[in-house]
């Protein structure tokens, strides 16, 4: 829907608008209320981004309000002149130096007053080819007392590429910098070239190995908006519950990697099997256990029937009274507490300045969850109250992972002692009708965190655009100050309590 103020439009999660409703304001004016948008605790950016138009580049910024579930769409357009310059809003709004250095890499427009217009990804189709990453621009400490260690961008075992420079004093960290973009997929350009339905949809299931359900949703939300579909209630709790099903495996997963790195070997194989329960009941709904499949636009092949819902009870059942009796044991071990406790902290004014979202702004005291603040159906139908807490350290990341397993069974439960799971009879669809000059924006609560699929089409209603943001995007930089003042022994545990994609940072 469009709004009657004249600075933006106005969405809601999953809606659509016409290109022509939305504003274009003067840089002026645009940087104006996004600033004055965004100094609101209640406000922060889902996305920001330009794409080429005739003659210049449009420029769209996305921004939620979470008290009243609104998105305000926000544009601009910047005319191909040269040199193409905008006053940098990052020294206003911290948390836009992410956006604004993917602006700059991409289409090459400068920033002045930026901190640092370092480059994001070495993007194939970034504007200066001649940046090399082999070139990043490390910050540097000049001193004959300090030393660098660099780790990676090769690691053990099936890790992706990544580079970590440390400056250190003896043991002591003072600066952690990751350097990320080793190998751009092209995820973006992708979905554009892609002609089918299926072919984008299992490119969407692929952003993040780990997170197939939560990208999937977005793309499905933004898909169905574009072509007017109206999903039933009752498909979208089904595809919540396999959400909150993949909340639940990766946390516990999670969980299990953190007792490994501090050699609790009973947790660690334990809570590694109890995953195997959850992905296992996922590979019987769908066929796959990471859920690939499971998610199509305007149906689905495979719905939740009572016969789901009696085996999904008596998975949680057997899930849940071996993880409870674990976790009592656990959680707290002197060893596991002395760990973890006041190791990596984030403090709240650190996480609202960066803009973390999902786990690392929750951990931190930032109440930032989709299911509550931009609800699909489901969540509108079933609440969820999201699991906050104050501290901000490596052992807030650790129980905030126990507490929401334990708010997303309950969930769970809620959900199939009232829900009255019949066949739907829509199935997916195998092509669709896009409405032609419009964007549509979906917000996706995946485990992670919040998860920003945008769409725009063109004249005859082809996609014209594609942005996807990983909520890696944010808190890798969370991770970056959590290191500070540490020893670098400290890393591993501190990396591990995070578990940032880096498939889902370098699109």
């Amino acid at each position: 829907m469009g709004s009657e103020n004249k600075k933006y439009a106005v969405l809601k999660n999953n809606g659509s608008v016409g290109t022509a409703e939305i504003p274009v304001l003067s840089y002026n004016e645009f940087s104006s209320e996004v600033v004055t948008l965004l100094q609101k605790k209640e406000n922060h950016c889902v996305t920001y981004f330009a794409f080429p138009e005739v003659n210049g580049l449009k420029f769209i910024a996305g921004i939620a309000e979470d008290t009243n579930h609104n998105i305000f769409v926000l544009s601009h357009f910047l005319p191909e002149t040269k040199p193409q310059k905008l006053e940098s809003l990052t020294p206003k709004i911290n948390a836009l130096h992410i956006f604004e250095r993917e602006i700059h890499e991409t289409h090459g427009v400068d920033f002045p007053g930026h901190p640092w217009l370092k480059p994001v990804r070495f993007a194939h189709n970034r504007a200066n080819k001649s940046m090399k990453v082999n070139d990043y621009p490390f910050y540097t400490i000049e001193s004959d007392e300090l030393h660098e260690v660099g780790v990676g961008p090769v690691h053990a075992g099936i890790i992706e590429p990544g580079h970590f420079r440390f400056i250190c004093n003896g043991e002591n960290v003072l600066h952690l910098e990751i350097q990320l973009g080793w190998q751009h997929r092209g995820v973006e350009q992708t979905m554009l070239e892609k002609q089918t339905l299926l072919q984008r949809n299992i490119v969407a299931e692929s952003v993040a190995g780990d997170t197939t359900i939560g990208h999937s949703l977005a793309f499905a939300g933004v898909m169905e908006s574009l072509a007017g579909i109206e999903i039933k209630t009752q498909l979208d709790v089904e595809r919540a519950v396999a959400l909150e099903l993949e909340r639940i495996a990766v946390h516990t997963a999670d969980i299990s990697s953190l007792c490994t790195d501090v050699a609790y070997n009973l947790g660690a194989n334990i809570f590694g099997i109890l995953r195997t329960l959850i992905i296992n009941f996922t590979q019987s709904w769908c066929g796959n256990r990471l859920g690939k499949s499971m998610i199509r636009v305007g149906g689905t092949n495979f719905p939740f029937t009572n016969e789901n819902r009696i085996r999904l009870f008596k998975t949680l059942s057997e899930y849940e009274k071996q993880f409870v009796e674990l976790a009592h044991l656990t959680y707290r071990l002197p060893s596991v507490e002395n760990r973890f406790d006041d190791i990596g902290t984030v403090s709240e004014q650190q996480a609202l300045q960066i803009g973390t979202v999902g786990m690392a702004a929750r951990m931190a005291n930032v109440l930032r969850d989709i299911r509550a603040t931009h609800p699909s159906p489901a969540y509108e139908k079933y609440n969820y109250t999201p699991v906050v807490l104050p501290k901000g350290d490596v052992f807030s990341r650790f129980l905030l992972r126990r507490k929401e397993i334990k708010q997303s069974i309950a969930w769970l439960r809620e959900v199939m002692d009232n829900e009255e799971f019949l066949f739907p009879s829509d199935t997916p669809k195998a092509e669709l009708k896009l409405k032609p000059l419009s964007l549509a924006i979906s917000l996706v609560e995946g485990w992670r965190g919040e998860i920003c699929h945008t769409a725009l089409t063109g004249n005859e209603g082809k996609l014209a655009y594609y942005k996807i943001k990983d909520p890696s995007m944010h808190n890798w930089k969370a991770l970056e100050l959590s290191l500070r003042n540490l020893e670098i022994s400290d890393f591993p545990i501190n990396n591990k309590s995070y578990n940032l994609s880096y498939c889902g940072f370098d699109l």
